[in-house]
Formats: C-alpha cells, structure tokens, sequence
C-alpha cells in the first residue's frame, strides 16, 4: 500500500499542476514520486510488469482528471483517450525501467528526458495524435514564465520541467542514502536556479506589445447547442442569427475583420453551389453594409464524385458508384476574393479514420458520431493564409488545430501575421475542456508573435496579445458578439516559426544513441 501511494501522488499532482485550474509550479515536483520509487523497485529486481501497471495508475489519475472532460463529446472517447494515453506514458516508463541497470544515473535520466520529448513528438505527427497534455502546455495559464517559447515552442517547457524533476530525484536519492543536510540545501539552491533563471529570462525577454498598426476585428459566439439545435436549425435561421449580431457591429468607414465560428453553417454545401448557399448570402449582406469587410465563416461542405479515379484514401463511399469528399472548411469573403481553406489536422475517431487502410478491414467503421458526421474529412497539404491586402495577411487555425505549434508556424512563414481561430468548444459542456484550449492559444502567440483573435460556438471566443495577455473575452453560455482593435505586427519571424521543433528532434536522436549504447556496450 506504501509503495501505491508514491504512484498516487505523482498522478494527482501531475493533475493538480494542470490549467486552468491548477497551479503549475507543482509539475516540477510531480514526477519526483514515481521516479524515486521506479528507480528502487528496479534496483531491487521488482517485476517490471508489476511496475507498468504502478506507473499505468499515476497516469491514469492525471489523464483522467484534466481530460475527463471528453465524456461529454463521448463516452467512449473520452476512455480510449485516457487508457491509451496512459499505456504509451507507461510504456515510455518501461522502456527507461528496462534499461535501468546498464546505465549510470546520468545517462538513465538523460534517457528518460529524451524518451519522454519523443513520445511528446510523436503525438504531433502519427494519425493517432492527441498532444493535449505536452508537458509545456502546463504553463498556459502562467505566461509571464515562458516569454522565451518564441525560440523553443512547447517542447522547451517540456524539457524545463523534465530536467528539474531529475534534479530533484537525484538530490532525494543521495539524502535518502547519506542523510545529510547540505545535500538538502544543495538540492533548494539547484531548484531555485532551475526554476527562476528562465523565468527571469522571460521577464527580461517580453516584447513590447505596442503597435500602430490595428484592424477592427468584431468575433461572434452564437451560442447554438451542438446537441440540440446545430444540426435542427437551418442554414437560413442561422444567417439570420449571425446577422442580428453582426450588422449592428458594422462600420463602413472603416476596414473591420468578421470572424464567426467552426462549421457554423452546418447543413453542409456543395462547392459547385456555393454562390447560392446561406453563407454565402450571409456574406453578401454583410457586405453590401461595410465594403471593406473582410469575412472569415465556418461551413461544413462536400464534393460529390461519380469518377472512381478521382477517390484518395479520405473519399467516402456515399452509394453505389457515387462517391464523397467531406470538409471542414474556413472561407474567407471580401469585395475581392472568395477563398477556402479546409481543416488539416483532424480529430481522432471524429474526423478521420487513423490508419484507416489497416483498420477498417479489421474493425469495421468504428469512427465516433460527435452530433454530425462519421465521415472522414478531406485535407489540403498547404497553409493556406488569407490575403487582405499587402500588410494584413491572416492565418485561418480550425479548432483542433490550434493545438499544433509548429503547425501554426507554417502560416506564419506564408507571411500570416494575425491569427485567427474559429472552433466549436460546446461539445464539453461546462468544463475544463474549453477553458484549456482557450488558454492554449495564448502559447501560439508566444510561439509566433502574432495577435490571436478567437471565435468560438461556446466557450470563450476573444483576443489574445503577442506576449500571450488577453486583451479580452467572453463568458461561457452566452450569445455575444466581440470588438476589438486587434494589432497587426510585421516583425522577423521568431526562431520557433523558422526552425520548428529542435528540441525534439535531438531529443529523439539522443534517445536512440543512448539505446543503442546500451545494448553494444559490454556488461
């Protein structure tokens, strides 16, 4: 029971470090726990299955308690979300437990750190990709001590935090075997280094967020229950909806940017008869009361497809001979330029199929029915950016995407220098779940430098500044509509657009070489 409790702490305090609600300095101790007592039971040839499932507890408890909010879209997928997370979390424990005994504390933890970014790295990029709880996301809620994510992105958090959870488990293992006191005081002097020299940095490295060039950016938040009303409510009751809101808003003096959420009209249009759909009708009026606006809407649509060549791997078989390509799209209206952009990072089980070629013929279509489609969405390869004009260029980021830093960044090297996400938050209800992906746009920020306006269904739609303050939102359950000056900067690209993820990927070399040491060297 002793031995459980070391697990059950770890867990809880990796959850309690968790935003929005938690306090984040608790993550550089929460893995203190585990490790002590994985570092002793291995020492003393504990069953390294019994130890999985020890390690399986501490990241269920975390898991569980700051994700356990997907119940609400699904039940199901709010378990394989959890279960399975949790197995890869353990199974990267169990590999560094496998190596324990032929390495040096130094190069067991080093691999330990390198082992954990590349599973973090892996998250971003396999199809089933679920990078929620990257171990940098911890500090979305505590900005003014990750200015420096402009060079890192998130993986440096990560390694912030890795590094000093080492520290401290090795002080703990040298007082726990000579039980002196200045190893204690070594031990604090080393943590209050650790900790405070980057987040002085931070401090010394915030930008200045004063700017003269600004566009009037009005966000809706239609508030539609995605159960209830999103799929009973025509496209014309929503444009009358979203009309209401906006054309009080409008002034045709001036340049204004129109934001409204993911999918917000829903029926789903066909791309050949876009230019007689409500949103397209929506557009228009709003149009005909400002000249200069520029409109950014959420549309579900398709392509039908009766020729068999013309089928990728995301097609979806309608009928017999009659074939579909579904999209989750943004379009982007001015007096100028109609454009589309369609959503590219998907949600697992929702909008895509993982490894569909390989699992379908086994399972069966088991993709989850979030109140919409079980269809598999169709993705474009590039980053399409919308162009205003020569200085006003702007990244249209769909929900899920948001989550993906140096995925965000490829719309920043297209020359996007506003950021604006339209997403749907109102499948998790009243919960942290749409509270922790406001907070994570506050890292894309940081990350790109760039102004941040949001426009959510529900949840919280607002504005967000380049050193990641709010400059403001709105309230949860609420039918509203935002205005804001939103800054336009024009800077140099920061290191994090221009490079991506380093940290990462030399984690990941590392991990290999450390392995492949392992295993040559003589015993």
């Amino acid at each position: 029971m002793k031995t459980l409790v070391y697990y059950i702490v770890s867990g809880l305090l990796l959850a309690f470090a968790w935003p929005t609600n938690g306090f984040s300095l608790l993550i550089f101790i929460a893995f203190v726990p585990l490790l002590f007592k994985n570092y002793n039971l291995v020492k003393h040839g504990y069953s390294h299955t019994k130890l999985f499932f020890l390690n399986y507890l501490s990241f269920v408890l975390w898991n569980f308690i700051s994700t356990g909010w997907l119940y609400y879209s699904s039940s199901f997928g709010m378990l394989f979300a959890v279960l399975v997370n949790s197995a890869l979390m353990s199974l990267v424990m169990l590999v560094v437990i496998k190596f324990i005994k032929k390495l040096n504390f130094i190069a067991s933890a080093s691999l330990f750190i390198s082992l954990w970014l590349s599973f973090e790295y892996l998250h971003y990029h396999w199809e089933f990709s679920w990078p929620w709880l990257t171990l940098g996301n911890v500090f979305s809620e505590s900005i003014s001590f990750i200015q420096w994510y402009e060079y890192t992105g998130v993986f440096g958090g990560s390694f912030w935090v890795l590094l000093v959870n080492v520290v401290i488990l090795k002080s703990v293992l040298l007082y726990n075997q000579y039980r002196e006191k200045t190893i204690i005081y070594r031990a604090i002097f080393k943590t209050v280094l650790l900790v405070g020299l980057p987040i002085v940095v931070s401090v010394l490295i915030k930008p200045n967020t004063s700017t003269k060039s600004y566009i009037e950016t009005i966000v809706l938040q239609p508030n539609i229950d995605p159960y209830q009303e999103k799929y009973n409510l025509t496209d014309a009751e929503i444009k009358q909806q979203l009309l209401e809101q906006v054309m009080p808003l409008l002034k045709p003096e001036y340049r204004q940017l129109i934001l409204a959420p993911e999918t917000v009209f829903a029926n789903g249009t066909e791309f050949k008869n876009y230019k007689y759909s409500h949103a397209k009708d929506f557009t228009r009026q709003v149009l005909v009361k400002n000249p200069n606006a520029q409109i950014i809407i959420g549309i579900s649509a398709y392509d039908l497809i009766r020729d068999q060549s013309q089928l990728t791997r995301q097609s979806n078989r309608l009928r017999k001979n009659l074939w579909y390509n579904d999209f989750n799209s943004a379009v982007f209206q001015n007096q100028d330029t109609l454009n589309f952009y369609h959503k590219s990072k998907l949600v697992v089980g929702v909008e895509n199929f993982p490894y569909k070629d390989l699992l379908e013929p086994i399972l069966g279509n088991v993709m989850l029915d979030l109140g919409g489609t079980v269809a598999t969405k169709t993705t474009q390869d590039n980053r399409e950016v919308f162009s205003v004009n020569t200085d006003l260029k702007v990244a249209p980021i769909i929900c899920y995407e948001s989550v993906y830093g140096e995925y965000v960044t490829n719309y920043v090297k297209n020359n996007a220098n506003v950021l604006a996400i339209i997403t749907n938050d109102a499948w998790w209800d009243d919960t942290q779940g749409y509270q922790q992906h406001w907070s994570y746009a506050k890292l894309r920020a940081i990350e790109t430098r760039k102004a941040v306006a949001r426009s959510a269904n529900t949840g919280i739609s607002g504005f967000i500044d380049r050193d990641g303050t709010e400059l403001s939102r709105s309230k949860y359950n609420t039918k509203t509509a935002l205005v804001e000056k939103l800054p336009i900067y024009t800077s140099e690209p920061t290191f994090y657009v221009t490079y991506g993820n380093v940290i990462p990927r030399l984690a990941l070399l590392l991990a290999g070489l450390i392995v492949l040491f392992s295993i040559t060297r003589r015993r």
